[in-house]
């Protein structure tokens, strides 16, 4: 392992002793199912160890597709021979779809961290075939088991908006890459006043609130009619209308998929909109002067074809 494990509380040196990492003075942290554990596994993540341990393979490439590894390298602007060997930071791995890239496409050795408990879904994905460039870690984005500086690229693709503090966590990212190390993102973002003029957000006072059992059950038991009543929104002309229906837009969700796919994806994605406990939209030009307030020079920042959707996405370099 090239990058420097640190206990975040202490910048001291983290070493493996029997099942967990030590620092040499009296802290240690559990490694359990292989994965280090370098916070309380219980936190406001909760509901994303929930969503990616039961949709586990919803989101991965399968045979003859493509969409998780299109977007990777259209939001990074990446190629494989730029990441050859290079020691690569993903913030928020979910289930592993990106670390799943990566790890095919490249010859990087990834550090993969999620504060929730789907890093169970990630290292049951990926370990098998990391061939030892997999470093997968539970941890928060603000106490982040490497020494500042450690990495030459960092990635955090649909997790910012759910962090308690936005602008803390752009700045958490630009800290552990190298000087002259690029850090991409993206967000959920604000496009005009209207953004929150939704069922997402009017409802999610309550539903973040409910127990993610019981709102599970409620969205699978009204998916169907949801999705029926949304494509003769749409058919209709009255697309517009369909922001008010309490289910994801089925146009960012991939085309051509079976009937029982279309409803997985379906589902998925509406509990992603209601159960997080933060949701925080972002105006793309406040995410680059973020950047650049904590010591980044934005290259890029602009919407991408990202698959169904664009995507806002911002990259820089830190200075």
């Amino acid at each position: 392992m090239s990058v420097e494990l640190i206990n975040p509380a202490n910048d001291r040196p983290l070493q493996r002793q029997g099942n967990a990492l030590a620092d040499g003075n009296g802290a240690s942290f559990p490694i359990i199912g292989g994965i280090p554990r370098i916070c309380e596994p219980s936190n406001y993540a909760d509901s994303f160890g929930k969503q990616w341990n039961r949709f586990r393979l919803t989101q991965l490439d399968a045979e003859g597709q493509a969409l998780s590894r299109q977007r990777f390298f259209a939001e990074t602007g990446w190629s494989s021979d730029q990441l050859a060997g290079a020691d690569v930071l993903e913030v928020g791995s979910g289930a592993g779809r990106f670390t799943r890239v990566v790890l095919e496409h490249t010859s990087a050795n990834l550090y993969s961290i999620d504060y929730s408990r789907a890093v169970e879904a990630n290292f049951a994905n990926n370990a098998s075939f990391a061939h030892n460039r997999l470093h997968l870690f539970q941890a928060s984005i603000y106490d982040l088991p490497f020494a500042d500086g450690s990495f030459d690229k960092v990635f955090c693709f649909g997790v910012l908006q759910h962090t308690p503090s936005f602008e803390g966590s752009v700045r958490a990212l630009i800290q552990k890459a190298k000087k002259g190390g690029e850090i991409v993102v993206d967000f959920y973002p604000i496009r005009g006043w209207w953004t929150k003029l939704s069922a997402k957000y009017l409802l999610r006072p309550v539903t973040r609130r409910m127990s993610h059992e019981r709102l599970l059950r409620l969205i699978e038991a009204n998916v169907g009619w949801l999705v029926s009543a949304h494509k003769g929104l749409t058919e209709a002309g009255l697309g517009v209308l369909t922001r008010f229906l309490p289910v994801v837009d089925l146009r960012t969700i991939p085309a051509n998929l079976t009937p029982e796919q279309e409803r997985e994806w379906a589902i998925l994605d509406t509990f992603d909109m209601f159960s997080p406990e933060h949701d925080h939209p972002q105006r793309l030009s406040a995410v680059a002067d973020m950047f650049r307030r904590n010591g980044a020079d934005v290259t890029f920042a602009g919407f991408v074809d990202a698959g169904p959707a664009q995507a806002p996405v911002v990259r820089a370099i830190r200075r």
